[in-house]
């Protein structure tokens, strides 16, 4: 079951759930976006030929609180063999996100969407969820939330898209 994080801070759930004709689906090509980031703007489109592992993460998010630990792995274990994790942070203050990242840091690229245009985009319905993005840019996975018993599952995912056995 998907679960929805209220929080003030948080973007119009109305906006959250519209759907869009972009949105990520399995086999269709992820669509990009142009993000403000912590050390210049993020691109999925800079991003090809990876495997990418798109993160959308708010500060109000419990579960999002606990995945960062396993994506700062995911990016140490697979990122010289062609990973890049990317989290798309979509609180309406950057300050409510700057204070997560100085509690959970995050060892892998980060955005910041205030306007909460690429959640809408990849039609979102929950926090965290994420998108397994292939070399060629087409959507491998899309999953809800984050619990620790899907983390082998997740790196299975992860590992087939990189070619691993």
């Amino acid at each position: 079951m998907i679960k929805i994080y209220a929080h003030a801070n948080a973007f119009a759930l109305a906006g959250l759930l519209s759907l869009s004709a972009q949105a990520a689906e399995i086999g269709q090509t992820a669509p990009d976006f142009d993000l403000s980031g912590r050390t210049g703007n993020v691109k999925l489109s800079d991003y090809k030929g990876k495997v990418v592992y798109l993160d959308f993460w708010a500060s109000w998010c419990g579960p999002c609180k606990q995945s960062f630990p396993w994506m700062n792995d995911m990016q140490a274990r697979y990122g010289n063999k062609g990973l890049s994790v990317v989290g798309i942070n979509v609180d309406q203050k950057t300050d409510d996100a700057k204070t997560f990242l100085n509690t959970t840091p995050a060892r892998f690229d980060v955005a910041f969407d205030q306007a909460g245009k690429t959640p809408q985009t990849y039609a979102i319905k929950g926090m965290p969820t994420s998108v397994l993005i292939g070399p060629d840019g087409k959507v491998l996975m899309v999953h809800s939330g984050f619990k620790d018993e899907q983390r082998d599952e997740l790196e299975r995912q992860i590992k087939q898209a990189l070619n691993f056995k």
